[in-house]
């Protein structure tokens, strides 16, 4: 089983940064993707931005340029540093990972959650 922890959220002012962390552990033979989704109050969850093993990056329109996803493999850990943050950037913010528990085995595994609130 894997788990993933998420940390950094909380509340911020409009132009402010976050950033936030997430670390994977448990059984873990290799992880392959690991990206930030967000669900806002009465609206569907929506990716924020993946990071592959090898480092390639995909974002949405509405955080390219202000946020910055990375990871650190030998940590099983992602990053997403969030700058020029506006109140529709409110959310919770969910941590996912895919990959495989062993050579047969795959895993897709979500964290808790945490709140990113932005004042206007």
């Amino acid at each position: 089983q894997v788990q993933l922890v998420e940390s950094g959220g909380g509340l911020v002012q409009a132009g402010g940064s976050l950033r936030l962390s997430c670390a994977a552990s448990g059984n873990i033979f290799r992880i392959n993707t690991m990206g930030w989704y967000r669900q806002a109050p009465g609206k569907q969850r929506e990716l924020v931005a993946d990071i592959t093993n090898g480092g390639n990056t995909n974002y949405a329109d509405s955080v390219k340029g202000r946020f910055t996803i990375s990871r650190d493999n030998a940590k099983n850990t992602v990053y997403l540093r969030m700058n020029s943050l506006k109140p529709e950037d409110t959310a919770v913010y969910y941590c996912n990972a895919d990959g495989w528990s062993s050579s047969s085995t795959p895993f897709d595994a979500w964290g808790q959650g945490t709140q990113v609130t932005v004042s206007s």
